[in-house]
């Protein structure tokens, strides 16, 4: 079968390689998934860089989001059926044509979503959901809670944008260029600026952050109310959040939201809650994403390259059936 395979550490256009695979039958309470469209994001490719290898085992099948379908399925398992369309999740491995699963860890997708849409359904909105849900538990009511989401641009943005004010929040989106602005509508706060360059006086209650480094800690100090909280979930920048920027402001909660970490601990009745309202966001609308591309498992230097572009507007999609 066509397969990714990283063997060292390093940039992912230089160390991703495409292999011919074994193909492996289900053991008990597998099921092997044919996948028909995997995302690439950037949580698919800071691993193959190294920057988790404390956590990260070598030789690895990159990829964590995809939708696909249910091929074969081992002893014990009941509640699929060869033809069921999931998204499996749980572990990397969903850049390749077949992959094994655990049935728990698969989630049938409703026949109303289509592919490329289900193959984005996994990462940002429930990441959207559980950031939105950390407020929460910190605020109690988000009504009129002040929120500043950065890198607001991206396709996790403008969900979180649209999802805060849905729940009666007051969301500012920062953006870095006019460009984006056109997603996220005219009934939301948008500050056009580098973050170092907000309008005297912006003041928030909490802030969503992707991007880390300076920017961070230049919010953190001077952007936040007292008692207000900062949680990032990305570090786009590639720098974490100085911690003197964190030790300057004690009346500030700063917290880290990995998605990884509730998924492994959630258990099954949460994670289909989640799914359930994620898939409810994509019928509606709300965390609908847009396509940039769509390439075959065998170009995907060409589909890395798209990736890398800054000018790049939407999510780059594989098919690893061609």
């Amino acid at each position: 079968m066509r397969s990714t395979l990283v063997r060292q550490f390093g940039e992912p256009e230089q160390v991703i390689e495409l292999v011919e695979a074994p193909r492996a039958a289900p053991r008990a309470g597998e099921v092997e998934v044919e996948i028909s469209l995997a995302a690439i994001n950037p949580s698919d490719l800071i691993p193959v860089t190294g920057a988790y290898s404390a956590r990260t085992t070598l030789p690895f099948v990159p990829g964590f989001e995809g939708v696909g379908i249910v091929r074969r399925v081992g002893a014990d398992v009941r509640d699929f059926k060869p033809g069921d369309r999931v998204v499996p999740i749980g572990a990397s491995g969903l850049w390749q044509q077949f992959v094994l699963r655990p049935g728990e860890w698969c989630f049938r997708v409703p026949y109303d979503i289509a592919d490329a849409q289900a193959a984005m359904s996994y990462v940002n909105p429930l990441t959207a959901l559980r950031l939105v849900e950390a407020l929460r538990t910190h605020f109690g009511s988000l009504q009129g809670i002040e929120v500043g989401v950065t890198a607001a641009g991206s396709a996790i943005g403008g969900m979180l944008v649209k999802l805060l004010a849905l729940q009666g929040a007051v969301p500012t989106a920062m953006l870095r260029s006019e460009k984006t602005r056109v997603r996220l509508g005219q009934a939301h706060r948008v500050v056009v600026a580098e973050v170092g360059d907000l309008p005297s006086g912006s003041q928030f209650d909490a802030v969503l952050d992707a991007v880390g480094g300076t920017p961070a800690g230049e919010l953190i100090r001077h952007s936040i109310r007292p008692g207000g909280t900062f949680i990032q979930y990305g570090a786009l920048s590639g720098i974490p959040v100085p911690p003197a920027a964190i030790g300057d402001r004690p009346d500030v909660r700063f917290d880290f939201l990995w998605l990884r970490t509730w998924v492994h601990s959630a258990g099954r009745d949460a994670l289909e809650a989640a799914f359930l309202r994620s898939f409810a966001g994509l019928q509606s609308g709300l965390f609908a994403s847009l396509v940039a591309a769509t390439y075959p498992l065998s170009r995907l230097a060409d589909a890395l390259a798209h990736q890398a572009d800054p000018g790049r507007d939407g999510k780059i999609l594989l098919d690893p059936r061609c």
